[in-house]
């Protein structure tokens, strides 16, 4: 009751719609995907539309939401300084499954150039442990994704 008084006090522009909601949090998915095609510094054409197809597909997004999706994440990750914002903002608004699914989705960018780099897999277990993923899901999701290639 309270919280429903305090919104309705708060000016219109505050209030967070449903859409803007998720938005956020698929800026969030995608900048997490950047840090893992960023964190060998070389960023291929191979890891580029490895991460354009996945949030295409996880999001279900048009040609126009896709390309406005990647320039609010590229824009994100280059003011950033940190991925907890984005581990935060998931961690608060996606279930276990959904934080898993991410965690197998960094796999597969980080897999999309053939090689695993040393400083993708720490950054894919960086997030993993912000985003309380157990030890035994993280490994899975790992091996998984390297039976594939």
């Amino acid at each position: 009751m309270l919280a429903k008084l305090t919104s309705f006090f708060k000016p219109s522009s505050e209030i967070e719609t449903e859409e803007s909601k998720q938005k956020k949090l698929q800026e969030a998915c995608a900048t997490l995907l950047m840090e893992v095609m960023r964190a060998d510094f070389e960023q291929t054409e191979d890891e580029k539309v490895k991460i354009q197809g996945l949030l295409k597909d996880t999001f279900t997004l048009s040609e126009s939401e896709l390309a406005e999706l990647v320039e609010r994440s590229e824009q994100s990750d280059k003011e950033s300084t940190s991925v907890y914002p984005f581990t935060s903002l998931i961690n608060e608004h996606y279930d276990y499954d959904q934080r898993v699914n991410l965690v197998q989705l960094m796999w597969k960018v980080a897999y999309a150039d053939g090689n695993l780099d040393k400083y993708e897999d720490d950054i894919i277990r960086k997030v993993a442990d912000l985003l309380y993923i157990r030890h035994s899901d993280f490994i899975k999701a790992k091996l998984a994704e390297a039976e594939l290639h």
